[in-house]
């Protein structure tokens, strides 16, 4: 009989090398492919975690200035620390007042009386400076010489502000107005000459005048 003889050493080696090289060059390209996929899944996560953030976070500070502005109380169309040289010359016309306060509030033009649907309001006669009760958007700025511009302010509260017998304007139509902002000055007009300086302060609901005071207290 032949005898076999053993197979060498180096032979058995490289066999057992190359029966392991392959698998593991597919295990390390697998576990690459892998790691790649989880870190593109994870920064894509990441990426629109935060767009959902921004997104999430813009509409709340929007609502926040709004719910602000309808929370907003009417305050004096002029510099406060004034009101104790405040004179109210004409009153707001309403049926149910008094027969002095009613008076009060007729105007007479061209030999016949109109209802006042605001106040005129005067500052010991003198020039001052007209400031927007509430914040809000300028709907309309009317130019008029003979009684004087007009500027209407829309609020959040559904309420309009109209601010009378004015001088140098200084806001137009569309524009953003803060409480307090000075938006012109008070002055004389042809249309009612017998209040002198005045500035003619009116407060609507819904299109419909309403008294002033039932919001400030005069």
């Amino acid at each position: 009989m032949r005898e076999e003889k053993p197979k060498a050493p180096s032979q058995e080696n490289k066999k057992m090398k190359n029966g392991w090289f392959w698998p593991a060059i597919y295990t390390s390209v697998a576990l690459l492919f892998i790691g790649m996929v989880w870190g593109y899944s994870a920064l894509t996560k990441d990426e629109t975690t935060k767009s959902e953030v921004a997104k999430i976070d813009q509409p709340k500070d929007s609502v926040t200035v709004e719910t602000n502005a309808e929370k907003e109380t009417l305050k004096y169309p002029f510099n406060e620390d004034q009101l104790e040289q405040v004179a109210i010359l004409q009153e707001f016309y309403d049926p149910q007042a008094e027969e002095s306060m009613r008076e009060k509030a007729l105007l007479v033009f061209k030999q016949s009386y109109v209802t006042s649907t605001g106040l005129a309001i005067s500052i010991d006669g003198q020039p001052f400076e007209v400031a927007a009760a509430m914040s809000g958007t300028v709907e309309e700025v009317i130019v008029d010489s003979f009684k004087g511009s007009e500027i209407k302010i829309k609020h959040a509260d559904g309420k309009t502000t109209v601010y009378g017998s004015l001088t140098g304007v200084l806001v137009k139509e569309g524009d953003e107005i803060q409480q307090g902002q000075i938006i012109a000055s008070a002055t004389q007009n042809e249309w009612n000459p017998a209040a002198g300086v005045h500035l003619q302060f009116e407060v609507q609901e819904e299109g419909v005048a309403v008294n002033p005071r039932n919001y400030l207290a005069f």
